[in-house]
């Protein structure tokens, strides 16, 4: 018989994260079983595990996939009817599996779940990968309740609700396991970042929902395993959105296009302005490399409206009209788009 759920934590030499980290998924995560996907790590997380978890199931890879391939890869091999993917560096709470595994029971349409995530460092405060649950607006650009740009939110229970979003942070995935493995999984030309969204705005195309369940909280360092300093981090995040926006956003004339090629050089000029040279080249790199990338779909076939869209720019509403946090903005701008669905 599948377990009911299964936890599964991707691991890339965090060995010292998993030492933090795991006894508390040990401790409040009974009776499901725990995996651990090693990506080929060069430390000890593998002697680690063996010694001090020989409960775990460590499947190792033999290179690094990233974290989209090497979900793709390990869930194959496990039977259950969720999965939780859990971050290296996420600190769970006592009963934080459960009311989203009875929500989930209780509506077979959700596809995928999220808890809130806090901040480890400042606990009462909202983490930036998740926050009170993801959104976008009308041109693809993600943001949290509970973090817009860099203005956190302290946790005042403002997002203690049950409540449909449009993206699920990967920190901490609830997902169904015939969902993901219907839609083929997280697409593993991400490789990193975004892929989550990715994976949530095709669920909807299929008539699922993605769902935010603030009864449960969990506590998320962030940036443990790649750094906003790191130019990387910069390069896949905006790659990664233009290939979400071209596979699953309609067609857009010339005009409307060119918005994203002049927002995206108004980011690489302001990381210029704030020194950061090679985070504005990772920023160009991305769009000429997303422009190659876009050969790898094909063009949609027919259109289905999805929910939970901010139809504004969050980009002008946060630096131009100065709405740093959720409840500034307007609920009537959020309403139904058009979006794509492969047959």
């Amino acid at each position: 018989m599948n377990p009911l759920l299964t936890i599964v934590i991707l691991n890339h030499n965090g060995q010292q994260l998993l030492a933090k980290f795991l006894p508390s998924v040990v401790q409040h995560s009974a009776p499901y079983p725990i995996v651990v996907i090693d990506n080929a790590s060069e430390d000890d997380s593998v002697h680690f595990l063996h010694q001090h978890y020989p409960q775990i199931q460590c499947i190792q890879l033999n290179s690094n996939q990233g974290f989209a391939k090497a979900y793709n890869l390990a869930l194959k091999k496990i039977q259950a009817t969720y999965y939780v993917l859990l971050n290296t560096d996420v600190e769970v709470t006592p009963g934080w599996i459960t009311p989203i595994i009875q929500l989930m029971n209780q509506d077979p349409s959700i596809g995928a779940c999220q808890p809130k995530i806090l901040s480890y460092q400042h606990r009462n405060q909202f983490e930036y990968a998740g926050a009170g649950g993801g959104f976008i607006d009308r041109w693809g650009y993600p943001f949290c309740r509970g973090r817009l740009f860099s203005t956190i939110e302290k946790d005042q229970g403002q997002y203690d609700d049950v409540r449909a979003i449009f993206w699920a942070s990967g920190a901490c995935f609830f997902v169904r396991a015939s969902t993901f493995h219907d839609l083929g999984g997280f697409d593993e030309q991400f490789f990193v970042y975004y892929e989550e969204i990715d994976l949530c705005w095709r669920m909807q195309q299929k008539g699922f929902q993605i769902y935010y369940c603030g009864q449960s909280y969990v506590y998320h360092i962030g940036s443990a395993t790649m750094d906003t300093t790191n130019p990387y981090k910069t390069y896949y995040n905006f790659r990664n959105r233009a290939l979400a926006r071209y596979k699953n956003m309609p067609t857009q004339p010339h005009w409307e296009q060119a918005r994203y090629v002049i927002l995206d050089l108004m980011a690489a000029i302001r990381e210029l302005l704030l020194g950061r040279p090679k985070h504005a080249w990772a920023i160009v790199k991305a769009k000429l490399d997303s422009t190659k990338l876009k050969k790898h779909y094909q063009p949609p076939e027919r259109l289905v409206k999805l929910k939970n869209i901010y139809k504004k720019s969050i980009v002008f509403a946060y630096f131009i009209k100065r709405k740093r946090i959720f409840s500034a903005l307007d609920a009537t701008n959020f309403t139904l788009l058009l979006g794509i669905i492969i047959l």
